[in-house]
């Protein structure tokens, strides 16, 4: 918590976080104006950032809402070979003829 703060600061962006703090869960939630792109961009940046800080602490980008776009490439950084390859092989058994939400999968597949 005190480092998405740290985070929010360095970055001018208001971070609000919830969820499953007892178990690690945590969900940050980046809130800017709407129509300031620059806040905006800064928001990204502290998204990339609060994921940086949960691959450092060993922990994961994901949780049990999945992974989004946003989150694709720090999601290929966390799993190693064994696991990337355990997803393809899923994937492949539930859509082999890779017509489920084409193009969404990790950057690897």
């Amino acid at each position: 918590m005190v480092r998405i703060q740290d985070i929010a600061a360095h970055r001018d962006v208001t971070i609000c976080t919830f969820g499953h703090a007892g178990d690690g869960n945590l969900h940050p939630t980046i809130v800017t104006e709407r129509g300031d792109q620059e806040a905006a961009a800064r928001g990204l940046l502290a998204f990339d950032d609060i994921l940086e800080v949960a691959l450092a602490l060993d922990g994961t980008v994901t949780g049990e809402h999945g992974v989004g776009n946003l989150k694709r490439e720090a999601l290929a950084r966390e799993l190693d070979d064994v696991a990337i390859g355990l997803h393809a092989r899923i994937k492949s058994a539930w859509d082999p003829q890779g017509i489920l939400n084409p193009g969404k999968s990790l950057p690897r597949w």
